[in-house]
């Protein structure tokens, strides 16, 4: 069994004693009738009730399933804070593969646990679960976003997910090379699924030349019939790393893409992807430095989707959440700033930002 930075480990001491830890709850859910078994993980709820996404995924075991968790909540509570919401950070993951598991029964059990929490814990769409997922899940639990919109939700969440990340890509080239504008760049994008696709889009539009790679053969080839002209392919993530002349590389599957093979790799200068939990390990952030290649946090960028669930609960409204999905671009400059103003790395810089908000809430609800 390992922790969620792959050393081994308890869960439990994972849990209260390490610096990955310091989550205030953890549901482990069974429904033998419908085959579902689940963790729930609450890390902050200092900024309010926690949101984040379910990911339904076939874990090797359930030691793995419950890391994830851990690691994945406490990414929410960091991305909630630097977006500005008053959420904290949760995330749940079904254990199974959905295309051969998931079932409206299954979903129906899951909402059941969601709604035990009285609120805790908001619920959304992640790897694995989609709209009409939470549709289902909405019938047993009101604490679901991320719903589609002849059910009163949001729909795809994925679309300001992407635009979230093109503005971290527009306020890395500012950074970087004094211009906001990304005509005549080459990006490479490993993974065209929910996300990466509407990426293609906002680069195409601007003239960005694109290198992509999917494991999906099909989602390749969507792609390159939709654009036959800037956009090639190549066979996988470790190619797409080594491209030639590449200016951005942006991570869009799963987690842990920047590991110490990657990062010596990497060709590109700029790194800005929406996957979560991109750095495999500590201390990457510190490799990626070194090497002079700008890291743009992954849980600032790809903060899109989760303003657009969090809107939802107020009554979505498409306009308003594109404008603050645009302020991305601002807060990922400030985090640059912040970074060398401080002599640390932009990752680091955007935890003690992060943290500090998080911390002035716990504070005040202490003096209350």
């Amino acid at each position: 069994m390992t922790d969620v930075t792959g050393a081994p480990a308890d869960v439990l001491h994972t849990l209260f004693h390490s610096d990955q830890g310091g989550h205030e709850q953890v549901v482990l859910c069974q429904d033998r009738a419908s085959g579902l078994k689940a963790v729930i993980a609450l890390h902050s709820t200092a900024l309010g009730p926690a949101l984040g996404g379910t990911r339904f995924y076939p874990y090797a075991n359930e030691a793995e399933a419950v890391a994830d968790a851990l690691n994945l909540a406490r990414g929410m509570s960091y991305k909630n804070a630097m977006a500005g919401l008053d959420h904290g950070g949760g995330k749940a993951v079904i254990i199974g593969d959905p295309e051969r598991i998931k079932t409206e029964e299954l979903l129906l059990a899951y909402g059941r646990f969601v709604a035990s929490l009285g609120g805790r814990y908001v619920t959304a769409c992640d790897v694995g679960t989609y709209v009409a997922d939470m549709d289902v899940v909405a019938r047993e639990c009101r604490w679901t976003t991320g719903r589609s919109p002849e059910n009163g939700g949001a729909g795809d969440s994925s679309v300001l997910t992407a635009f979230g990340v093109y503005q971290g890509m527009r306020a890395s080239a500012q950074h970087l090379w004094g211009d906001p504008t990304l005509r005549g760049r080459k990006v490479g994008i490993a993974g065209v699924g929910k996300v990466g696709h509407h990426l293609v889009e906002h680069l195409r539009a601007e003239g960005a030349e694109v290198v992509i790679t999917d494991v999906r053969e099909d989602a390749v080839g969507r792609i390159l019939a939709a654009h036959p002209e800037g956009v090639t392919a190549v066979a996988d993530t470790a190619t797409l790393i080594r491209v030639e002349g590449l200016d951005i590389y942006a991570p869009c599957a799963l987690g842990g893409a920047l590991n110490d093979d990657t990062v010596q790799a990497l060709t590109a200068t700029v790194v800005c992807g929406a996957a979560n939990n991109q750095l495999a390990h500590p201390g990457v952030e510190k490799d990626l430095a070194d090497r002079g290649i700008l890291y743009a946090p992954d849980y600032v960028v790809n903060a899109g989707g989760v303003i657009q669930v969090a809107d939802e609960l107020h009554g979505f409204d498409f306009d308003r959440c594109k404008a603050k999905a645009a302020k991305i671009y601002d807060t990922t400059l400030a985090i640059f700033a912040r970074a060398k103003e401080d002599g640390i790395p932009p990752a680091a810089a955007a935890d003690r930002i992060a943290e500090q908000r998080m911390q002035d809430a716990a504070a005040a609800r202490r003096a209350l």
